[in-house]
């Protein structure tokens, strides 16, 4: 099987790679200190979000999704996740200025934006791949995170055991593209440390119909 082919509206600059950032795995890398996340734009961004809890079907019976989430877009742009679908209807000012300085330091441009708010340290995220089939062959996804740290964890797909994690920093980018959802799994794991809230924005190209 020939390998998937990456569309150049989906690679990041060489040299932010290079330069500024921390290697994690195949096509993941790691950005500290990307953008001023002080204290007012956290503030803002939980106020100004509309923050909901879901639930999921699992095993046959419904379970609470364990951290609030919500969404931005372009208008009528749509993603389903954890079996729901989700359709978006504009950008909040707060979003769109983030979304814009992704924009203006990778050179891409993102239609749509999964927000996560982890409460406290039962709040997680189990082991995935963001590999719907609205992202494309090769997902590009912007993770932009602020408030407490907690950690990020990757495990091979292959069957191997090879494992990495990051600690992600508040203000820091995460980025995945290319072959990093067919080739590796990715968690936020809960942890029984006190641990304040955290906000993550997964920034996401998706394919829409014309």
């Amino acid at each position: 099987m020939s390998p998937p082919t990456i569309p150049s509206s989906a690679i990041p600059p060489a040299d932010l790679v290079a330069r500024y950032s921390v290697h994690a795995c195949d096509d993941v890398f790691y950005v500290p200190d990307f953008f001023d996340a002080d204290q007012r734009l956290y503030d803002e961004l939980e106020s100004a979000i509309p923050w909901r809890e879901e639930t999921i079907g699992l095993f046959g019976r419904r379970v609470t999704v364990p951290r609030l989430t919500a969404w931005n877009g372009d208008d009528g742009v749509g993603y389903r996740y954890s079996r729901g679908d989700h359709r978006a209807n504009g950008w909040l000012n707060e979003l769109a200025g983030l979304r814009d300085h992704l924009r203006s330091r990778l050179g891409i441009r993102f239609n749509f934006v999964l927000a996560n708010l982890y409460r406290h340290g039962q709040d997680a995220m189990g082991w995935h791949a963001d590999d719907e089939p609205e992202l494309g062959e090769c997902p590009c996804i912007a993770s932009l995170s602020l408030g407490a740290a907690r950690r990020f964890c990757l495990r091979a797909r292959d069957g191997s055991r090879r494992r990495t994690e990051l600690l992600l920093e508040s203000g820091s980018l995460l980025f995945m593209w290319g072959r990093s959802q067919h080739d590796w799994l990715h968690a936020v794991p809960r942890t029984r440390r006190p641990v304040g809230p955290r906000i993550n924005l997964t920034f996401r190209q998706v394919e829409t119909t014309p």
